[in-house]
């Protein structure tokens, strides 16, 4: 066996069996496998690396039962981080495909080739500039700019959780006014 399958795989057979010390100790040290599997292949988003890392690892615990005992561990390790990673970078590309400069030239050209484009844009523009600067500038960044957590707070000079926070309260705050607007 291969060092990180000698120690992970008893450690979780025992947390299997009921062990709590044994599978917290699991926990972190497959936490460790992982951020460095996750690193050395998302080398062009390291900012990235942290949250793909916990995704992972909540669907390794989530779902400890469908491993099977018989069966080496790493590959169902690797297998369930590389489809966590699959799923950042689908969601990385999704968001940097639907950016667009906000400068007039690319409105006037937007607008001439999709009125309807155009006009979400504006009421989206609309909207975000009813918000106040902590929400609306988080989720400029990280929504619209495809940033992330780390590089917007950053630039704006909050801390990463004011980052979250915003993000999150303003995208409520939103929903919220458009529930409750007339139609």
């Amino acid at each position: 066996m291969k060092p990180a399958e000698e120690t992970l795989r008893p450690l979780l057979l025992l947390g299997l069996e009921g062990d709590r010390a044994a599978y917290a100790s699991f926990l972190a040290q497959a936490a460790a496998h992982l951020r460095a599997y996750v690193r050395r292949r998302l080398t062009r988003w390291p900012d990235d690396v942290e949250d793909v890392m916990q995704e992972a690892l909540l669907a390794v615990h989530n779902q400890r039962d469908t491993w099977r005992r018989a069966e080496p561990l790493m590959p169902w390790l690797h297998a369930i981080a590389r489809y966590k990673l699959i799923d950042a970078l689908r969601a990385r590309s999704a968001r940097e495909a639907m950016l667009l400069p906000l400068d007039d030239e690319s409105e006037d050209a937007l607008a001439d080739a999709d009125p309807q484009a155009h006009e979400a844009r504006r009421d989206v523009r609309v909207l975000l500039d009813t918000l106040p600067d902590r929400f609306r500038v988080p989720i400029e960044c990280v929504k619209l700019e495809g940033l992330s957590v780390a590089e917007t707070a950053q630039r704006t000079g909050m801390s990463a959780s004011a980052v979250k926070v915003g993000v999150h309260r303003g995208l409520r705050l939103l929903a919220r006014r458009l529930r409750e607007s007339p139609r």
